[in-house]
């Protein structure tokens, strides 16, 4: 590696990149450290959703929309984070994500109404759109050890973000709800400070990306299949991380260890699991296999009994992490689409399910009854499996000719992009 560009090094394998995890310059760690708390956010909410009802005298309905204007933002910026960082570059972008989160984290916590705090949620989702997604890209440019060590580097914070967040969310919130939200903004400013003093500017790319791309991504057949699978699926990964905590109805502090163990069962499925059983028996059966378990374990969710519905719960991240890992190989190697328009466009159709799910999954039991949520959540499951096999002659070849490597290269950036 180049110490005064903080370039990569070239010709190291991927095999060779943990060698050189912990020996990366400040930038990096800055980088990582911000993501870190970045992918906190996600599940930060979860274990206090009950507790926000309660404080703002607000129903299950109204709270959910705090993942829904989340998601619906996130899912827009797609179209705009590869306009932005094109123009402005990497580090520019990473500041100004960071930026709008410490300002609507900061609001957030002083909410008055649910009102206000779900329109703060949905600028932090605009802010963390543009900061994850450009992230890796940072992270790959200015690591030692070349991409390997730099992906190796992007998975362990993506889990251990996903894993934190519910577990911060229960250690402030049990004092008030609105210290998870001032907390995540404090440690955004610090990772803010620590990108301004360490991370270089990284070169802009050398074409623009328009705002229509990721669209015009789309209209490859194997893409959009992957994209519509996806949808349904995502519409049961968020009836879980959204919905759920009202049906276990924990303290702040239980909540987060189950979501916690939730977290940690997804970040080892997606690094380290995902890729071996891929490689044994092909991407499609995994993810079709993962899909109808992941339907059987949320339907036992919903009619099991409140232990039942701890262990699904935590179960489902085994899950969730293969089928995130497998998912975004397939979007980011099946369309002749460079990558991060490949992905903008993959992302953009899921992520409104992530949106949808914590609204109408509430809604539905109000409608009808607290189990209803759940069989709606295993049919989509089914069906994003139904998808899959209807379109393999889309993604066979995709799926058998993408070495292993690039299912566990791929697979951190499914929040990411």
């Amino acid at each position: 590696m180049n110490s005064s560009t903080g370039g990569p090094a070239e010709g190291d394998p991927f095999d060779a990149g943990a060698t050189s995890l912990l020996r990366q310059p400040k930038a990096v760690w800055a980088t990582a450290g911000a993501s870190v708390v970045a992918f906190m956010g996600i599940g930060l909410v979860d274990p206090i959703l009950p507790s926000i009802a309660k404080g703002l005298d607000a129903s299950a309905s109204q709270v959910s929309l705090l993942f829904t204007s989340y998601f619906l933002i996130t899912a827009v910026a797609m179209l705009v984070t590869g306009f932005v960082s094109s123009r402005i570059g990497g580090k520019k972008t990473l500041l100004l994500g960071l930026a709008l989160v410490v300002v609507f984290a900061a609001l957030s916590g002083t909410s008055g109404s649910v009102g206000e705090l779900v329109g703060f949620r949905a600028g932090w989702g605009l802010g963390n759109a543009l900061f994850v997604s450009t992230a890796l890209a940072v992270i790959v440019g200015a690591a030692a050890g070349g991409s390997a060590a730099a992906i190796l580097l992007y998975e362990s914070a993506l889990g251990l973000g996903m894993a934190c967040g519910p577990l911060l969310g229960a250690l402030l919130g049990d004092a008030s709800w609105r210290y998870p939200f001032f907390g995540t903004a404090a440690l955004m400013a610090i990772g803010f400070l620590c990108i301004t003093a360490f991370l270089k500017e990284q070169p802009k790319p050398a074409k623009k990306t328009s705002l229509l791309d990721p669209v015009k991504a789309l209209g490859h057949g194997g893409l959009a299949s992957v994209a519509a699978s996806a949808f349904f699926y995502n519409y049961t990964f968020f009836t879980v991380l959204a919905f759920t905590p009202f049906v276990l109805n924990m303290t702040p502090y239980k909540s987060g260890a189950v979501f916690f163990a939730w977290g940690v069962l997804l970040a080892v499925f997606s690094v380290l699991v995902a890729p071996r059983l891929q490689e044994r028996f092909g991407s499609l059966k995994v993810l079709g296999g993962s899909l109808v378990l992941l339907a059987a374990d949320v339907l036992v969710l919903g009619y099991g009994n409140h232990t039942a519905a701890v262990v699904c719960t935590i179960l489902s991240g085994a899950f969730i992490g293969v089928n995130n890992t497998v998912y975004t190989e397939l979007a980011l190697g099946v369309s002749d689409a460079p990558r991060p328009v490949a992905s903008a466009g993959y992302n953009f159709v899921r992520w409104f399910a992530a949106a949808a799910a914590p609204f109408f999954a509430p809604k539905i039991e109000e409608w009808s009854n607290i189990h209803i949520p759940f069989v709606v959540a295993a049919v989509t499951a089914v069906l994003g499996a139904v998808v899959v096999r209807v379109r393999r002659n889309a993604l066979t070849h995709e799926a058998e000719e993408l070495e292993p490597k690039h299912a566990t290269e791929d697979g951190v950036t499914v929040f990411a992009n």
